[in-house]
């Protein structure tokens, strides 16, 4: 009875040290910290609590083994793109690619690197772009790709922030006299394969008879329409206005027919299992989106050092001074703080990014409309960047 006594006494003082010893705070370089390595941090100013004279960073995490850490050794970014879409995702004759995805894909690497350039881009088809991803060929998919269910689901994918609202459309020839779907009946219609845009067709011509011409290519795609093939060539209607925008006859030879007949969602993904690369991802497109909000832009950013504005000075990196201390506010994405200035540097703001690359002064001529900033009715929004 008596030993039992003595070793349950033992068991209670053993576990009293041990949560003693959890609880327990202390101090790591100036910076209180708790036993199990966290952060005492003050709410009021989003930041740690520093003595006089010290600065602090917020919510600093490693890179951990994960694909960051995998980038970072490795130097650069694979981004998984498109090269044929003028104004998305496009090969200049001079070797270079521009586009609005291409710009995303240089945002990623000015985020982890400093250095847009820092970016190594892999051309896929419709096709090859879920196998790519989900054998890690790539590290992330920026390519005119709907977000969908099953794809989010059923394609080991994680779809992101959605950068460009988008529905499907139809393009014909300007003088073939077609003006509402009804009148391409019994006629031949080219589309990509391994697309919803192939799954939308079929939905929309349940009641029409037609013939599907289908192809894994766009430039295969356009020399069967070009030659005469099929009469109407169906597609998100942004990637319609790409290629009627580059079209050999002129852009007037064709006409993009005024219905839209789903919604498309466009947006990065990247491989399912590792959170922390997906939040890089999404926080990416996002501060571009809060950059146009605060109306920052790529060549303006040097000009806020002395601004008051906290969520100014939370984004760029800059100190933030307080009663409680001086910080400089980190998210926990385990990049280094201030990040969001390089990439708004290397591409600017989101407006920025559409305007260069699909905005009306381009080829393109698309206005904003869905993809105006929420306080212009549109849809773009970002969550607080806090």
């Amino acid at each position: 009875m008596k030993l039992r006594l003595i070793a349950a006494l033992a068991a209670v003082f053993l576990l009293a040290a041990c949560t003693q010893a959890a609880d327990t705070t202390t101090t790591v370089g100036g910076t209180p910290t708790t036993a199990d390595g966290g952060v005492t941090t003050t709410a009021d100013t989003g930041g740690t609590t520093a003595p006089a004279g010290e600065t602090t960073t917020t919510g600093a995490t490693e890179p951990g083994d994960g694909l960051l850490a995998e980038v970072q050794a490795r130097g650069s970014v694979r981004c998984g793109i498109n090269e044929a879409v003028p104004g998305f995702g496009f090969l200049e004759a001079d070797g270079t690619r521009s586009g609005f995805d291409i710009d995303f894909c240089r945002a990623v690497a000015a985020a982890i690197f400093g250095d847009p350039e820092a970016v190594e881009f892999v051309p896929l088809t419709a096709q090859q772009r879920f196998t790519a991803l989900q054998a890690g060929e790539i590290d992330v998919l920026i390519r005119n790709t709907t977000y969908t269910a099953s794809r989010d689901g059923g394609e080991g994918a994680t779809f992101l922030s959605t950068t460009f609202y988008d529905g499907q459309g139809m393009m014909v020839r300007a003088d073939s006299g077609f003006t509402v779907m009804e009148d391409l009946a019994n006629t031949a219609i080219c589309v990509l394969s391994g697309t919803t845009t192939e799954l939308n067709l079929a939905t929309r011509f349940v009641d029409i008879p037609y013939e599907p011409l289908t192809f894994d290519e766009n430039d295969v795609l356009q020399e069967a329409f070009v030659a005469g093939q099929c009469d109407g060539w169906t597609s998100d209607k942004s990637q319609l206005a790409g290629v009627r925008s580059a079209f050999p006859e002129g852009p007037d030879a064709l006409v993009i027919m005024e219905e839209t007949f789903s919604k498309e969602p466009l947006g990065p993904a990247v491989r399912d299992g590792d959170s922390q690369w997906a939040q890089i991802i999404d926080w990416v497109v996002n501060v571009t989106i809060i950059a146009e909000e605060l109306g920052l832009e790529s060549g303006n950013v040097d000009t806020f050092a002395d601004t008051e504005n906290l969520e100014i000075r939370r984004l760029l990196g800059l100190e933030i001074v307080s009663d409680e201390g001086t910080t400089i506010f980190d998210a926990g994405l385990g990049l280094e703080p201030g990040w969001p200035a390089d990439v708004i540097t290397a591409v600017g703001n989101y407006g920025e990014i559409f305007n260069r690359n699909v905005g009306p002064d381009t080829p393109l001529a698309l206005e904003r409309e869905l993809n105006a900033l929420w306080t212009e009715g549109g849809l773009i929004y970002a969550p607080p960047f806090r």
